[in-house]
Parts: structure tokens; C-alpha cells; sequence
């Protein structure tokens, strides 16, 4: 008796805690499925370069999934089946092909995309015949520029002289931009430094049309106009005269200006 009775408690034991080990249990994870759809989509990738498509969604991508495959970048396809699988969405393009949605756009989308590249670059092509037409004005003012002052070599130095017959430095500069260009930079050395955007005293970098001015760069004694192939015209000294002359590194700017 005393055996049949510990056997009932037993049973009795294992009954209530056999619901609660089952209910503790994690739930089966929920099997992605494929919904039927019948939509058109274009492959936004790279231009020039083609996606993949796959023989299952399921398995890791490598050679063994490899379909051969691959759709250009701008191809229209139809898509006749879709899953999320692993938080990404797949489209189905036909039995044993599949791509990853993230690659393609809608037809709509694409639209978009392609009116705004189309504008983006009407809008690059204006900027660049703009540019083009201001690059040519420039360099059609530093070439009057250029061959004024070339025009005054071997002409006298003489203090404080603003041409058209004798110059100093400073007049030089101010006769040629004010006849060549209708612009006035003002008749020092001190004030034209404080003129037109600084630039980097550099073969490289120096335009024709460039003033470069020696001594120090904010009261600078002697200035000349650079033009080109690393030479600059200058009202040197009143045994010289104006003469055109190499930049030399015994006798560098010290800063240059660009007025143009």
C-alpha cells in the first residue's frame, strides 16, 4: 500500500511540472513566405557594373548559390515573387533567381533619380561654359595687360613719373592697369599691396597680370607685374630703365597680388 501510494505522488509530480517545462519552451520561429507579386523594378547599382542574382535567398551567398547570372546597372525586370528573409528583402525574378530589393528602385523612383541627374548635369555644364566664358575674359584682360607692359620696356626710370614717356615702379603698375584695363589700383606701392587677393609667389601658381611686390608685405618698396613663363616687367632703377627680367631667388618677391 505504502508503495502504490508513493507511486501516486510521483505521478502526481511529474503532471505539474511536465505543462510547465513545455510552456518554457521558445516558440518555433515563424518560416518566411514568399508573396506572389507581379511589379516592374530597375537595378540601381554602379554604371557600368551588374548585381548578381541567386539561386535561393536561404542559402549564403558564394559559388554554390551563383545563378551566372547578373543584371546591368538600369535593367527593367519583372518581379514575380517577394520575402523579407534575415531583416533584408528579397525579389523574385523567375525560378532560382533571386535579388536583394536593396539594389533596385522602383520605376517611379528611378524616374526621380534620373531627372535629377539630368538636371544636376545641365546644371555642371552651365557652370562650366560659365566658367569657361569668365577663364577667357581673364586671360583676354591679362594678355592687354601682358603686352602693355611689355611695350614699355626700355623706357627711362624717373622718381615719381606715371608715364606715358618715364616711370617709377609704382607708376608702371597704375599706368599699365589704367590703359589697358580702365582700372585704377591706386599710384603707391603701399596701398596697391593692400589691393586684389594675396597669392603664393610661385612659377606654379603666379597668372600673368600678378603683381609682385618686394620688401616688406605690408609696406613694400619696389613692385613689378609678372608675365608668364617666370619672367615680370618692372621700372627698375633709373640706370636700367624698364626692362623685363627672370625671377631669381637672389632677388625674390616677398608677395604677389592678382587683380584679374
Amino acid at each position: 500500500m505504502k508503495f502504490k501510494s508513493l507511486l501516486v505522488k510521483v505521478l502526481m509530480a511529474l503532471a505539474l511540472v511536465a505543462p510547465v517545462a513545455a510552456s518554457a519552451q521558445a516558440p518555433a520561429a515563424k518560416a518566411a513566405t514568399v508573396k506572389a507579386v507581379n511589379k516592374q523594378v530597375v537595378v540601381n547599382y554602379v554604371s557600368g557594373y551588374s548585381v548578381k542574382a541567386w539561386k535561393n535567398y536561404k542559402v549564403k551567398l558564394g559559388a554554390a548559390n551563383d545563378t551566372g547570372i547578373s543584371f546591368k546597372h538600369g535593367t527593367t525586370l519583372t518581379v514575380v515573387g517577394e520575402v523579407k528573409y534575415k531583416k533584408q528583402t528579397w525579389y523574385k525574378i523567375a525560378d532560382n533567381e533571386w535579388i536583394l530589393a536593396s539594389y533596385t528602385l522602383s520605376h517611379k523612383a528611378w524616374a526621380k533619380k534620373a531627372a535629377a541627374a539630368k538636371k544636376a548635369a545641365a546644371k555642371a555644364a552651365k557652370k562650366a561654359a560659365a566658367a569657361k566664358k569668365v577663364s577667357k575674359s581673364k586671360q583676354t584682360k591679362q594678355n592687354k595687360v601682358v603686352a602693355l607692359a611689355k611695350a614699355q620696356v626700355g623706357k627711362p626710370y624717373v622718381w615719381g613719373a606715371t608715364g606715358p614717356y618715364s616711370f617709377d615702379c609704382s607708376g608702371l603698375t597704375s599706368y599699365v592697369y589704367s590703359r589697358a584695363l580702365g582700372k585704377y589700383i591706386t599710384r603707391t606701392t603701399y596701398t596697391q599691396v593692400h589691393q586684389g587677393k594675396t597669392v603664393a609667389v610661385s612659377t606654379a601658381t603666379l597668372k600673368k597680370g600678378d603683381l609682385l611686390f618686394w620688401g616688406s608685405k605690408s609696406s613694400p618698396y619696389h613692385v613689378g607685374i609678372y608675365v608668364g613663363g617666370g619672367k615680370f616687367v618692372h621700372a627698375a632703377t633709373p640706370s636700367q630703365g624698364v626692362i623685363k627680367q627672370s625671377l631669381s631667388y637672389y632677388f625674390w618677391p616677398s608677395t604677389a597680388k592678382r587683380l584679374i
